[in-house]
């Protein structure tokens, strides 16, 4: 019986000589193939110790590091579910994720644990262990004396192999469940797609805590048996030293804004380059031309979400057209549609929608939120609107609702104007997104105080740093007397993104 681990599946794709180099830290360690499945082997084994089974959620908050990528491959090989937690979360955020998701082992960084324990001490049979991004901790101690689990776990292609969570625009975050086989079916779709070749060699400048970063760079770079340089974050000077030294780089714009800047982007530094990848917020039309003018590269700009992974891509070969997002991947359908379901004709604008393998089986815990997200005929709403063109091109005009992407995250405005509107002092807060030249877009909080109240920006941002993610934070706080509304009495935030629309040009 075929086994649909998507462990399985990397493993026929190692290159055959496992002393290949997998993941290099630039100044640091050299993990090969077969480093990395010996780690990933031994780490199983200790998840079995712990009783960590097929099913079981496994909650990971640690730094980038090739320990985490062999953690994350231990989950994959026992056929646990990996819940991938943002570092900048603070200790109550991630309690929330822990009580929904219920995973049997969370690991942290040493420096977190005590705040964890303290918010998790009445979780029952939570078994927490730390990791520091290198081989100490309580992991790594407990990790030499366990047993190697060489096994690969048998799984069905529907099996879960991930939660992510996505924040909800109630506040309430979801957890958005992965098979092996919806991420098994898009990596194979983008190794294809974007042409992987012997001897690719990927900057991995990305986190590993979201879909980009774990799933698309990390997933197609194992594919193709490819040396990764394995960055613990993206520093714009390295960068430029290792272009000579790579052929692909999968960044999110501000990746590229700061590239473009910097006097070592030329056309000879990115000379030996052959693909440069942007996602996770739009990328800008002028950050696509200046950096096709330094460097003679055209970046090939895709789509995709939690819920799907990558559902378009502009073409490896033809017509990267900026501002549009591309084709469908293959086996993947996508179409335009009005609130009904109804589809639209081309370069009508509605709310896009997909279909495929790669399309998630629902929220965790959550069936009428996931029944609220799909049609009755199995399309998923995304609801990003979107018009597409007669050739099947496709291009994201806005996003319904409100969200943000602030540096490549995904910011829910709601989320932190119910923290501000507890604040001593505040009647009623509106956060936007405004266009930032760094972050693609920065939050901005508009708030309405109480006569007399001590509200500015560093109170906030004080009232707020325990208990939201540093990336939520406002990088403007405004005082007004009234937010704009229409005859309904809703907040018009369309009218505050347009008034504070050059706070930071």
């Amino acid at each position: 019986m075929t086994n649909a681990n998507l462990y399985a599946l990397f493993q026929t794709r190692f290159p055959k000589d496992l002393n290949a180099p997998a993941l290099v830290v630039p100044d640091g360690d050299t993990v090969s193939y077969g480093d990395l499945d010996k780690m990933s082997a031994q780490v199983a084994g200790l998840l079995s110790t712990l009783g960590v089974a097929k099913g079981d959620r496994v909650a990971v908050q640690i730094d980038k590091s090739p320990q985490a990528v062999a953690l994350y491959l231990a989950c994959l090989r026992v056929g646990a579910v990996y819940l991938p937690l943002n570092t900048a979360y603070t200790a109550s955020e991630v309690a929330y994720f822990i009580n929904d998701a219920e995973p049997k082992l969370l690991v942290c960084r040493p420096q977190a644990e005590q705040a964890l324990f303290e918010v998790l001490k009445q979780t029952p049979n939570l078994h927490i262990m730390t990791c520091d991004g290198h081989k100490h901790g309580t992991l790594w101690v407990d990790v030499q004396s366990a047993e190697p689990w060489n096994e690969i776990a048998q799984v069905e292609p529907d099996d879960l192999a991930a939660i992510l969570y996505t924040s909800g625009t109630t506040g309430r975050s979801k957890g958005a469940m992965l098979s092996h086989q919806n991420l098994a079916s898009n990596a194979l779709a983008l190794h294809d797609m974007w042409g992987w070749r012997d001897g690719d060699v990927l900057i991995h400048a990305l986190p590993i805590f979201h879909v980009h970063g774990l799933f698309v760079a990390l997933h197609c770079a194992l594919l193709n048996g490819s040396k990764m340089w394995f960055m613990p974050k993206f520093d714009v000077d390295t960068v430029i030293d290792l272009l000579p030294k790579a052929t692909v780089l999968m960044g999110v714009p501000t990746f590229y804004t700061r590239l473009v800047d910097h006097p070592g982007l030329t056309k000879e530094a990115a000379s030996n380059m052959r693909l440069f990848v942007s996602g996770s917020a739009p990328l800008l039309a002028e950050t696509f031309s200046a950096f096709e003018g330094k460097t003679g590269h055209r970046i090939l700009e895709r789509y995709g979400m939690t819920e799907t992974g990558m559902i378009t891509s502009n073409p490896l070969i033809g017509d990267r057209v900026p501002a549009t997002v591309g084709y469908p991947l293959p086996g993947v359908q996508v179409r335009v549609a009005n609130e009904n379901g109804d589809v639209l004709a081309p370069q009508e604008i509605g709310v896009l929608e997909v279909i495929g393998p790669n399309v998630f089986s629902g929220y965790w815990r959550m069936p009428e939120k996931t029944a609220s997200e799909f049609r009755k005929d199995g399309w998923f709403i995304t609801g990003d609107v979107a018009k597409m063109d007669e050739d099947g091109r496709v291009s994201i005009v806005g996003r319904a609702k409100d969200m943000i992407i602030s540096g490549g995250f995904n910011v829910y405005p709601k989320e932190i104007e119910t923290v501000i509107d507890e604040l001593p002092g505040v009647i009623e807060s509106a956060v936007v997104g405004v266009p930032h030249p760094d972050f693609g877009e920065a939050v901005v909080a508009v708030i309405v105080s109480e006569p007399g109240a001590n509200i500015t920006d560093a109170t906030i941002q004080d009232a707020i740093k325990d208990q939201l993610a540093r990336f939520k934070h406002p990088k403007g706080v405004f005082i007004v007397n009234e937010l704009p509304r229409n005859t309904m009495g809703k907040v018009q935030k369309n009218i505050l993104r347009e008034t504070y629309n050059a706070t930071f040009s």
